[in-house]
């Protein structure tokens, strides 16, 4: 039901929600609010309608310039040409520097993991919050980074020789954080604090630290302790003991567990990981992040027959080693990522009766709800600084930024904030906002603390935006071409360029399977080495192994290496990833069914569970986390395939149809799952299709339009 407020609807569960709970936390009076949130919505909605219909317009032009031209090498100054002349591709104007004030130390002076979790899920967003520290034993024990082969397998009892690997493993961890003078820490017997100085006891020998500084402070006695803390890279690590704990009684010193400084920021999702479609999932949304920002959000589960309770950390608080107070922030620094341009959301309809632009709407009202953290009242505050920090995703270029900003300034005034409380997150993950960073942070240099590389869905806009120029190269090979590794370079040059360092993250994208930790450890340690201060990670137990990645690279010393050089080129950015060579028959097979079994396997929980971000096996059975931006690849690359007769329509829906019997097997442990074979009449097969099938004329092919539609006919019917 909604209720009119002056020339505004809301759903009355938003207006209660707003009007009965956050607003009594906030000194706004319900009048102002409404008053000026309409005010907001009569003045931006334009321009928001404005910025889409020239998303559509350029790409029409660029459509036309395909159909017209043949692109390759020979033609390449041409297309560059033309992408300046359409205003698609903007000149770079004098250096600057960004200027952001009042940033957290986590996003200025911390290099570690990132984690990003749907905030429509009030427990799996304590989890996230709450992991800014980590059991590194815990890590170990139970993922594969240590062999789960023969005697070292995991167990339904303690495997007390798997036990032994894991802390030789954390110890060698204590090697690089804090050196000893000789020795390692898998070897010592004693730990004491003497006149200021760590003092490590071997069997036959003591030693102390290389480096004094990298002891911190501790807790307990100094002769009798139950923690140190030491400090490398600007990253915390506990060791701590108790010598009657089940762990501490198999160790000669008594270390129970080393404990790391993991996820030090994590994004608070409102976009790609969750399906919000309606008022009532909005109101979940905007709940937990209001819970989130008072400092009380709680959640009870059952688990092994109790009810747990889980709510946030505590700071923790530690002696310096000459015995004066350290506190150190028990939760990781909390993001929100609201919706982009495109979507409106039922919960508010305008003066003409017309849905509400939802990246709107989520500023107003994020912002709002997180007002209680900027009071003195909240125990378990989120920024120390009095800012709000909020990603803005699926910009195109520097106009956008520029209406993001203009949002945030126009919500400060409307809530009584100081210019400039709302920091900017800019996601890198369009086409036109790669190959103009430059200038989208030009746009937003007073507010900026985030630059990531969105490689997901960086790759489903590459593919639509040149869409006509041809086919593309297979899915599986994308990752190897030439435009994707000088995204991922571009990235860091344009923000080090920029002056971010001390002021800003640079971020990577995802680790996509979290199941697969040993080979994360392998890999992953390219994103620091990179230049990178932060990186994607798919769960709290991932943040703990990822940031060991962090103690091995100094980031800041790789970032003074990187400053003044540009490495990547804007030609080699702009180089379209066009299928270069024939494919058999079997090649071309094996990826539509890798493709239409991945977009079934997600599409089906999201429409059906509304579930957004999941644990989705892949054609082998592999656990991906996907969300809506693995869908847009797989959905813009058939319907790229097709148009260029590289399979035909006929041939997708045929593997659609195979692919949902193999989705459907996949899924019958789930009582709740209702099977896509054999009628293929459901909402969730239907959704998959168009994805596809109409994957071209989806604006700048987002899944969202689609989804959303079939969503609330599955929630409706």
């Amino acid at each position: 039901m909604y209720i009119k407020i002056n020339n505004l609807n809301i759903d009355e569960k938003l207006l209660n929600l707003i009007n009965e709970e956050i607003l009594p936390q906030t000194e706004i009076k319900k009048a102002d609010f409404w008053k000026n949130f309409e005010d907001i919505i009569n003045q931006l909605t334009p321009e928001n309608i404005s910025l889409l219909k020239k998303r559509d317009e350029l790409q029409a032009q660029i459509d036309t310039w395909h159909k017209t031209n043949k692109y390759d090498e020979n033609s390449f100054d041409e297309y560059k040409n033309f992408l300046k002349q359409i205003g698609y591709l903007v000149e770079e104007k004098e250096e600057f520097k960004v200027e952001t004030q009042n940033v957290d130390e986590e996003i200025k002076l911390q290099a570690g993991p990132q984690l990003v979790v749907p905030v429509k899920n009030a427990r799996f967003a304590l989890n996230a919050a709450n992991a800014r520290w980590g059991s590194l034993y815990d890590a170990l024990y139970g993922t594969d980074v240590i062999s789960t082969d023969g005697e070292l397998a995991i167990t339904k009892e303690y495997n007390e020789k798997r036990g032994k690997a894991v802390v030789d493993y954390a110890k060698e961890h204590l090697d690089t954080v804090a050196p000893l003078k000789e020795g390692s820490y898998k070897d010592a017997i004693s730990y004491k604090i003497v006149e200021e100085k760590l003092e490590v006891e071997f069997s036959n020998t003591t030693t102390t630290l290389e480096d004094a500084s990298k002891l911190v402070a501790y807790e307990g006695e100094k002769e009798n302790l139950k923690a140190l803390v030491f400090k490398n890279n600007n990253l915390h690590v506990i060791v701590e003991f108790d010598k009657e704990s089940f762990i501490g009684k198999l160790d000669v010193a008594g270390v129970k567990d080393i404990v790391v400084e993991a996820a030090v920021s994590t994004i608070m999702d409102c976009e790609d990981s969750i399906a919000a479609v309606d008022t009532q999932d909005k109101v979940e949304v905007y709940r937990n992040w209001f819970g989130l920002m008072k400092g009380d959000l709680e959640d009870s589960f059952e688990k092994g027959g109790k009810t747990v309770t889980r709510t946030l950390n505590a700071d923790k608080k530690y002696k310096t080693i000459d015995d004066k107070e350290l506190f150190l922030h028990g939760r990781s620094l909390l993001f929100i990522r609201n919706v982009g341009h495109l979507m409106t959301n039922p919960a508010i309809l305008d003066k003409d009766g017309n849905e509400v632009y939802e990246g709107i709407m989520d500023c107003m009202i994020t912002t709002l709800a997180a007002i209680p953290d900027l009071t003195n009242k909240n125990e378990k505050k989120n920024s120390r600084t009095k800012s709000i920090y909020i990603v803005k995703p699926k910009m195109h270029g520097p106009q956008e930024v520029a209406f993001a900003v203009k949002l945030f300034e126009s919500v400060e005034k409307a809530l009584n904030l100081p210019e400039n409380t709302i920091k900017i997150g800019i996601m890198d993950e369009e086409r036109r906002t790669t190959v103009n960073l430059k200038e989208c942070i030009r746009q937003a240099s007073k507010r900026v603390v985030f630059i990531n590389t969105g490689f997901l869905d960086r790759t489903g806009d590459e593919i639509h935006t040149s869409m006509l120029a041809g086919a593309m190269t297979p899915k599986t090979k994308m990752k190897s071409e030439t435009w994707i590794k000088t995204y991922e370079t571009w990235n860091v040059d344009i923000g080090l360029e920029c002056g971010l360092q001390g002021k800003a993250q640079i971020g990577k994208g995802m680790w996509a399977m979290p199941d697969e930790m040993a080979k994360m450890m392998l890999e992953k340690i390219s994103h620091p080495k990179s230049g990178a201060n932060t990186a994607w990670v798919p769960s709290p137990t991932a943040a703990t192994l990822h940031s060991m990645h962090y103690h091995k690279v100094n980031v800041l010393s790789i970032q003074n290496e990187l400053k003044g050089k540009r490495k990547a080129s804007l030609n080699e950015l702009l180089t379209i990833p066009l299928l270069k060579e024939d494919l058999s028959k079997e090649i071309i097979k094996n990826e539509i069914d890798n493709n239409c079994q991945s977009i079934l396997g997600y599409v089906v929980r999201w429409i059906d569970a509304g579930i957004g971000c999941s644990k989705v096996p892949d054609i082998n059975n592999v656990a991906l986390m996907e969300d809506r931006a693995t869908l847009r690849i797989s959905s813009q690359h058939l319907a790229n395939w097709i148009e260029h007769g590289i399979c035909t329509k006929e041939e997708v829906l045929e593997s659609l149809k195979q692919m949902a019997k193999v989705v459907d097997k996949q899924n019958e442990k789930d009582t709740s799952y209702i099977n896509m074979a054999p009628s293929y009449d459901g909402y969730a097969f239907k959704a998959a299709s168009d994805l596809i099938f109409k994957g071209k004329a989806q604006p700048s092919g987002y899944t969202e339009p689609l989804l959303h539609m079939y969503r609330l006919k599955y929630k409706n019917n």
